[in-house]
């Protein structure tokens, strides 16, 4: 099958009313994989479907999908779904995992060590400043931050990671071609360029209150951990707190003044278990084992035969730091006693920034230790 008649039969599935992506997973586990099946599968038993699927299965939209495959044609504009290597393994261990993502921008990013900051739409002026002086340490530290495009401590955090040159990950509650709030329009491209826009959604689906519970599933499945920073007793935060918890990742929350009505959220995730932070770098070094772990995974999928696995082999954006001629003279300057930061520095000519992020790469291909007072010392070996 060609890759436009795989596309149309996805597009076909995915926008089947009340099929879900449990009901679209099932099917293709059933199907060895194969679309074309499960579409024709459902044409034959449309019949034991409701009025709309019916409908649908017998005579699709073809203006609507002609469409959809006209938005995936344009540059950095992809449908990852979940029979490809290169889907995100961390999302595959989630309840309800997505059978697929609309993506635009940069979709090995996905890939990458993540950490979700979300918090209040109406954050304070200290609750942005604060996200994002995380975002930005995080981001320099080497993990990807994670949002939801949303007001308030969201677009603060992507912000102040771009603003640090790094990418960020933005999934939103729309079809992919939709920007919600309408302030984010330049954000949003901003995130598309320098990053990935991720939606579960068709182009064209607009916002609706249920589809922001959905999205926060897939912040909170994506990342490593969730950070939460300011949020009320009834903020959407909370749910992608509790969807982290459910999923076996970490939560952190960043306590504030009792007067607060902002704090009242954060401090009932730590009454609950959450791990209270007051420095960036407390999130990056509890993430470095989960991080190291995520990495392990990846490489084995890299090492697997076709014959192992029918999905594309992931794609790969880089020929791996071995090649970049920085991390040559990192690794060169590196010995196997402890180094500070600011002496690698010195040495290196680079900045904190840069080497942090350097570093925690290392750290995760196994060849390079972080040691207690930001130190750092090669592997016997590397």
């Amino acid at each position: 099958m060609n890759e436009q008649a795989e596309l149309r039969d996805w597009l076909i599935a995915l926008r089947t009313p009340g099929l879900g992506p449990g009901g679209l997973r099932e099917r293709l586990a059933a199907s060895d994989g194969r679309i074309s099946q499960v579409v024709k599968q459902l044409q034959r038993q449309a019949s034991s479907l409701d009025a709309d699927a019916q409908a649908w299965l017998q005579q699709p939209d073809e203006a609507r999908i002609a469409a959809d495959l006209a938005w995936l044609r344009e540059p950095g504009r992809c449908l990852l779904r979940c029979t490809e290597a290169d889907f995100p393994p961390q999302l595959e261990t989630i309840p309800q995992p997505p059978a697929a993502l609309f993506v635009a921008g940069d979709a090995s990013l996905l890939l990458r060590p993540q950490v979700a900051i979300v918090g209040a739409r109406s954050a304070s002026v200290a609750g942005r400043s604060t996200a994002r002086a995380f975002a930005r340490h995080l981001a320099l530290a080497g993990f990807v931050v994670t949002s939801g495009l949303a007001d308030g401590i969201d677009g603060a955090a992507h912000e102040a990671a771009l603003e640090a040159g790094q990418p960020t990950i933005a999934v939103i509650g729309t079809g992919p071609d939709l920007v919600y709030p309408r302030k984010h329009r330049e954000l949003s491209a901003q995130v598309v360029a320098h990053g990935a826009l991720v939606s579960e959604f068709p182009p064209g689906t607009a916002a609706r209150a249920d589809h922001f519970p959905r999205r926060n599933r897939i912040i909170a499945g994506l990342s490593l951990g969730t950070l939460v920073i300011e949020a009320g007793l009834q903020s959407g935060s909370l749910i992608t707190a509790r969807l982290a918890v459910e999923q076996g990742r970490e939560v952190f929350a960043v306590p504030g003044s009792i007067h607060n009505p902002l704090a009242r959220g954060c401090h009932r995730l730590i009454r609950d278990g959450a791990r209270l932070v007051e420095s960036a770098s407390e999130v990056a070094e509890t993430l470095v084992p989960a991080a190291r772990a995520l990495g392990a995974e990846l490489a084995l999928r890299l090492e697997r035969s076709p014959a192992e696995t029918s999905a594309e082999p992931i794609r790969r954006t880089s020929g791996g730091w071995r090649d970049d001629p920085q991390y040559q003279r990192l690794m060169d300057v590196l010995g196997h006693d402890p180094i500070a930061l600011d002496e690698l520095s010195a040495r290196t000519g680079q900045n904190a920034g840069e080497l942090s992020s350097m570093l925690l790469m290392l750290e995760l291909e196994g060849c390079v230790e972080g040691l207690p007072g930001g130190r750092y010392q090669r592997l016997p070996g590397m």
